[in-house]
């Protein structure tokens, strides 16, 4: 029964049709419409009645009935979306031109409804026009609004926008960024309202197949919401920068970036993030198109900003450089997981991809820099000789600046992240490639110390540079680094350039007070000592003048050499007087021939050692 009463009214409506349709084409059309949309099963069954050689005029009909409604608003001047109901109208019609599409496209053999569905498909194609056009007004008409909002307080007084800019170009305001140091916000760029028109236009431009079209209306608008923030936080990338790129790595510039970096990670692309995902929806059919937004939207400023710090890691390795790079090197590494995470998707596999890549490069600078700086030592002239066997500047610049570098705990892990314990060859960990430094450093003040023909001095110099380098890795972190056993390896050297010092200095005259026990005469004894006391004088005095002029930069040091000095010379003058004295042939004449006296030795040798441990400076 139920098939017979389908087979009566689907009889009668093309009954009605046919009639209607010889007299007015319009009503026929919309007759059909409302039973069509009836049933489900009796649109299918007039289709397939209408399918044959009158398929063509059906669809026809139907697709008149469509473009006379849906020319109404591709034909208006205003926005649609300016009244809700006229808005709301257009997509249904738009949804009805897609269901229509797809219902008689199973048809595209036959010639006439192949005819048709080119004017249904040329109307779609006008329909998506207008909507991309309406979208985008959307987001501009939305952005200049919750730019007033923010003007009067509104997202937390983050967003604003610049009035001067607006008296000198009529455009649609974009809402930028201040600066701001709690990047745990989220921006709504958008009204509520605005992002769900947006969403139910996006849906249909998907639906039709104008996915790509949809992204970049939505995308083309945002970008400029980025770049304009980025560059109010005082960010304009390497492409509007007026400095060169070898200039780009002073240390205001790279405060800017790290503090755009930040922004753009932590506060804009996640923001950014979530209104693509409200605009696009959630489901698998519209997933791609926000993933492929969110990627054009953030791609060239993302790019930029890691440009800045490729060109960073890309230039020059000169060592001073070191403390730039690894502010930058830190801010990537830092920011590499909210990359992975953000940039999770298959379009944003290359920025994720960039960002790796750049922090490895920056980490191959910073790596290349300690070899630059073992060059450098390497390569240290030996020139004039340190006066009075100073302190000698290399040593200085070096052991402060491993002092600073160490001081970074970054600095390890750029090399332990380097460090492939399966190669054949591996990389180096921080605490060998400092011990090379360290090495090669003592190699070239060896060098240095030939060029004192003294040999005592030779040691002073090298007592001095070894002292300086041991109380620099004591108590810091390049003793943590470097361990005990090298601080006492190092410490046991500058004890023997200490023995090397009294040896080539002290020993000889030490050896002119040697007392000879022999059974001499007493005018042969006589004479002995007076030759000898005489030579003392000579030695001891040349030594005074000399080295009241060397130069010991540590006070300890100062003073344990004096101590030692004074407890190997003065026990042998000492003994040597009272046996001078003690002579008969001398006696009381022995006073003419007694230059210094035990105190005059101790106040000497308290004298020497004056000088300042750098020519021209007394720093440390």
């Amino acid at each position: 029964m139920a098939e017979t009463g389908e087979e009566k009214l689907i009889a009668v409506a093309r009954h009605i049709a046919k009639t209607l349709g010889n007299t007015d084409n319009a009503m026929a059309d919309d007759i059909l419409q409302i039973f069509s949309n009836f049933d489900g099963r009796l649109r299918e069954k007039l289709h397939e009645n209408l399918s044959g050689n009158d398929g063509g005029v059906a669809l026809d009909q139907t697709l008149r009935a469509i473009d006379r409604r849906i020319s109404r608003y591709l034909t208006v001047d205003q926005p649609i979306w300016t009244d809700s109901a006229d808005a709301s109208s257009f997509l249904d019609d738009v949804d009805e031109l897609v269901a229509v599409i797809r219902e008689w496209s199973a048809m595209d053999d036959n010639t006439a409804v192949t005819a048709v569905l080119d004017r249904a498909e040329d109307l779609l194609q006008q329909c998506m026009f207008r909507l991309e056009e309406e979208f985008k007004l959307l987001i501009g008409r939305g952005s200049a609004e919750s730019s007033d909002n923010a003007a009067g307080g509104g997202v937390g007084g983050y967003l604003d926008s610049d009035d001067e800019e607006d008296d000198e170009f009529d455009e649609v305001e974009i809402p930028v960024a201040h600066q701001v140091s709690d990047y745990n916000i989220t921006i709504d760029a958008l009204p509520s309202g605005t992002i769900n028109d947006l969403h139910e236009i996006a849906k249909r431009m998907i639906a039709a197949g104008y996915g790509k079209e949809c992204s970049l209306a939505y995308s083309t608008c945002r970008r400029d919401f980025l770049e304009e923030s980025l560059s109010r936080l005082g960010f304009l990338g390497l492409q509007n920068s007026s400095k060169p790129l070898e200039d780009a790595d002073d240390d205001v510039e790279i405060e800017k970036w790290i503090k755009a970096i930040n922004m753009a990670v932590k506060v804009f692309y996640p923001s950014e993030r979530r209104l693509c995902d409200r605009v696009f929806g959630y489901s698998s059919a519209t997933a791609a198109a926000a993933d492929l937004s969110f990627m054009d939207v953030c791609r060239v400023s993302t790019m930029e900003l890691l440009n800045f710090a490729n060109g960073i890691a890309m230039g020059s390795r000169a060592p001073e450089r070191l403390f730039k790079i690894l502010d930058v090197y830190e801010a990537v590494k830092d920011l590499l997981p909210e990359f992975e995470v953000l940039f999770s998707d298959q379009y944003c596999s290359f920025l994720r991809n960039e960002a790796t890549g750049v922090w490895k490069r920056l980490g191959e600078s910073i790596r290349g820099i300690f070899m630059e700086l073992e060059n450098l030592i390497r390569r240290d002239p030996a020139k004039a000789a340190v006066p009075g066997g100073g302190l000698h500047p290399i040593t200085r610049y070096v052991m402060n600046y491993l002092r600073a570098a160490c001081s970074r705990p970054t600095l390890e892990q750029v090399f332990d992240d380097n460090l492939d314990r399966s190669s054949p060859s591996p990389s180096s960990s921080l605490p060998v490639q400092i011990s090379w430094i360290m090495e090669v450093l003592e190699s070239n003040l060896e060098s240095k110390s030939k060029i004192y023909r003294d040999p005592a001095l030779s040691s002073v110099f090298m007592m001095n540079n070894g002292r300086y380098i041991v109380k620099k890795v004591k108590d810091d972190e390049l003793g943590s680094l470097l361990g005990n056993d090298w601080i006492r390896k190092h410490t046991s050297k500058v004890r023997q350039h200490h023995v090397n010092y009294q040896r080539s200095s002290w020993h000889k005259i030490l050896n002119t007070l040697k007392l000879d026990n022999s059974n001499l005469s007493s005018n042969v004894a006589s004479k002995s000592l007076k030759d000898k006391l005489k030579v003392f004088n000579s030695q001891f005095e040349e030594i005074f003048r000399t080295q009241s002029t060397w130069a010991i930069f540590d006070e300890q040091l100062r003073e344990e050499l004096k101590i030692s000095v004074a407890g190997t010379l003065l026990p042998a003058y000492r003994n040597f007087l009272g046996r001078f004295y003690n002579l008969q042939d001398i006696g009381k004449y022995a006073d003419k021939h007694v230059k210094f006296s035990i105190e005059d030795v101790e106040a000497r040798i308290d004298d020497l050692f004056q000088a300042t441990a750098v020519a021209g400076s007394a720093r440390k």
